[in-house]
């Protein structure tokens, strides 16, 4: 099929380069000259894992392009697919002027057998929302279809070529089959594909964003009442996760989450809900929690140091500043938080990540200081943060730790390391729902 994707951020760009991948003639289509030009040189402007490969060797072999020109790209496609951010407004709504924007751009130049995919996480309604525009300029045969894409910064493309599912919101049986051929490639191994109406398939994307944020956001509850009655919730989480009704997948403990869905997604359902009367209250403590639970871990730094006043003057270490590991998102990454706490407080701050150094710098500039490699930022360094579940962080030469730190001291946002082990090495170790390990009781 000919394809044409607009937006070349996270979505777009894995999207279009796994549909070049399995035989699609492939453009992506972008207003920014300078990112299409950095493309089309085999310059990705995020990491994902594989990513690079996958698009050169579809570029090199002619099945992937890409365009500034909207019209042109649209008039050649049978699919249009729109991949453009719909960030939070300041009530929480999703803000869909990209979304409108390029549904209007395209048809302008779309024949009348096109059909719009809405990939980009829209709220319920905004596939009617579009097909009125679009009968508003006399566009009456231009089908839209609400297709949601369910990606995992980090594994995307393997959650991108071999899904666990595929929902398509049509009415259109004819329009039903054509994505069910174009899918094909990716659910051989007899994944489903879901057809159903525009408004089940939006709002299946928000509630499976809402229920994995539930998730997280429970087991971090948990962990803060662990640290309050002496249990352990890393003893805990596998005793409840062995329960085949409820599974192991997103009950790890952490400083919270972030990235650019679960927040954004969360915020997003909770004010469709107040929209339509209903009150919400549990995407609200989905959200609340998890700003508790960041708080709760600067808590920990400010009464290991005596108190809030005593960090002026003092250096922290920080390993980890995307959200996730495996890739270099920092949008809503706790690390942040704890940046901004630290810096507030007085504290000189070191820090180091495998690939979000350059976008933090682009925040923070020279307030920070940037290393290297993880051991440079820890010389001289009062104590240590472990924000981010990297690899190359679990299994660290403690020695060498303790040697560059003033004081043997670590936060561990993620629980990547285990007391007992803290305990012989002789270090203060903090985490989240554990009790801490301190070398002097009275700390």
């Amino acid at each position: 099929m000919n394809i044409a994707v607009i937006g070349t951020g996270y979505v777009g760009l894995v999207t279009g380069a796994c549909f070049a991948e399995t035989g699609n003639k492939v453009i992506c289509i972008d207003v920014d000259e300078e990112k299409v030009d950095r493309l089309r040189k085999g310059d990705i402007p995020f990491y994902e894992p594989g990513l690079p490969e996958i698009v050169n060797r579809n570029v090199t072999e002619g099945r992937m392009s890409f365009s500034t020109n909207t019209g042109e790209a649209v008039s050649k496609a049978q699919i249009c697919f729109i991949c453009v951010g719909t960030p939070s407004e300041n009530d929480g709504s999703a803000d869909l002027s990209y979304v409108l924007k390029a549904a209007e751009e395209i048809a302008k130049g779309a024949h009348e057998a096109t059909i719009i995919a809405l990939k980009s996480t829209v709220p319920v309604g905004t596939a009617d929302q579009v097909l009125e525009l679009l009968r508003s300029k006399g566009k009456n045969n231009i089908a839209v279809v609400s297709n949601p894409e369910f990606l995992r910064e980090g594994t995307a493309l393997q959650d991108c070529l071999q899904p666990d599912r595929i929902v398509v919101g049509t009415d259109d049986e004819t329009i039903a089959e054509i994505f069910r051929e174009l899918y094909h490639p990716f659910v051989r191994t007899g994944k489903p594909i879901f057809i159903l109406d525009h408004r089940s398939a939006e709002m299946a994307k928000y509630a499976a964003n809402a229920l994995l944020a539930m998730r997280i956001s429970f087991v971090n509850e948990i962990s803060m009442l662990c640290e309050k009655v002496g249990a352990d919730i890393a003893k805990v989480r596998v005793a409840i996760g062995a329960d085949q009704r409820i599974g192991m997948q997103y009950l790890f403990p952490s400083i919270g989450f972030g990235g650019s869905c679960f927040p954004k997604d969360v915020r997003a359902l909770e004010s469709l809900a107040r929209k339509n009367g209903e009150n919400g209250s549990l995407l609200s403590a989905i959200l609340e929690v998890n700003e508790a639970q960041k708080k709760n871990f600067m808590r920990k730094i400010f009464h290991h140091f005596k108190g809030k006043s005593e960090l002026q003057g003092k250096r922290m270490a920080i390993w980890g500043l995307s959200f996730k590991a495996k890739t270099d998102d920092i949008r809503e990454s706790p690390a942040l938080f704890v940046i901004d706490e630290l810096l507030g407080a007085g504290m000189n701050i070191s820090v180091y990540d495998p690939s979000a150094m350059q976008n933090v710098e682009a925040i923070y500039k020279n307030r920070v200081s940037y290393a290297k490699f993880s051991y440079a930022a820890l010389d001289g360094a009062d104590a240590l943060c472990v924000l981010t579940e990297w690899n190359q962080f679990r299994h660290p030469d403690f020695l060498q730790i303790k040697e560059l730190l003033q004081t043997p001291t670590i936060f561990d946002g993620r629980n990547l390391y285990d007391p007992e082990a803290m305990k012989k090495l002789g270090f203060n170790y903090y985490s989240v729902g554990r009790s801490p390990v301190l070398l002097n009781k009275n700390t």
